[in-house]
């Protein structure tokens, strides 16, 4: 008579299944893949975000600071001084000799006797002198064309009282090397700014785009 086995034979523990290396690498693969795939549309979103604030960083600084510097340097280069400098209750010594050279005509205001005159011709009814000496009297009113050369002394005050006008152009004093400077400085950076793209259509597409391309982008 057989006895029961107090102990029963147990099952072997089943055997760990291992990755085989054939099975392995299209996993890792395709993780990877998509993992490259995530990453890269995540750049490209931060890309397309960073560039859209960086356009408009673009067109604040060229528009707004670089290009308004340079059109208020350039306007300040051909701006005009104007105003109106009123003078009053001013006086100015005019001390100065007038020389006076002119033909005239004075008007006698008396009868006036020129003794010893020579005569050089004088008709008076059928008697005709020639170059006789005699004395004239000349009528009050009587009109003489003479002519003046003679100096005046002036010395005295004037009183000034006048309004004075002045336009002075900036470019034609010592403030123009400064404008001008200030116009070289930011003018490579006007340039360099007017030549970068300001959209991610034109930086793409280039100038003057394709049809084609601006239709991709909805433009």
């Amino acid at each position: 008579m057989e006895t029961a086995n107090p102990n029963p034979p147990q099952n072997p523990p089943p055997r760990r299944a291992w990755l085989r290396p054939n099975q392995l690498l299209p996993s890792f693969w395709t993780i990877t893949g998509i993992l490259s795939l995530i990453v890269n549309a995540v750049l490209i979103a931060v890309l397309l975000g960073l560039g859209s604030q960086l356009f408009a960083l673009k067109r604040v600084l060229s528009d707004q600071l670089i290009e308004g510097l340079y059109q208020n340097f350039v306007r300040m280069d051909e701006a005009h001084i104007r105003t109106v400098i009123p003078v009053r209750d001013q006086k100015v010594r005019a001390n100065f000799t007038l020389h006076i050279k002119t033909p005239t005509t004075v008007t006698l205001a008396e009868d006036t006797l020129l003794p010893n005159a020579q005569v050089l011709r004088l008709n008076t009814g059928g008697l005709t002198i020639y170059n006789a000496p005699a004395d004239i009297v000349l009528k009050a009113g009587t009109d003489l064309p003479i002519f003046l050369d003679l100096e005046v002394p002036v010395d005295q005050e004037i009183p000034v009282n006048l309004d004075v006008n002045v336009d002075i152009p900036l470019r034609e004093t010592d403030l123009h090397a400064p404008f001008t400077g200030l116009q070289e400085v930011v003018l490579p950076y006007r340039e360099l700014l007017n030549q970068t793209p300001d959209s991610w259509s034109e930086a793409l597409c280039g100038q003057p785009p394709l049809p084609l391309c601006l239709w991709l982008f909805g433009e």
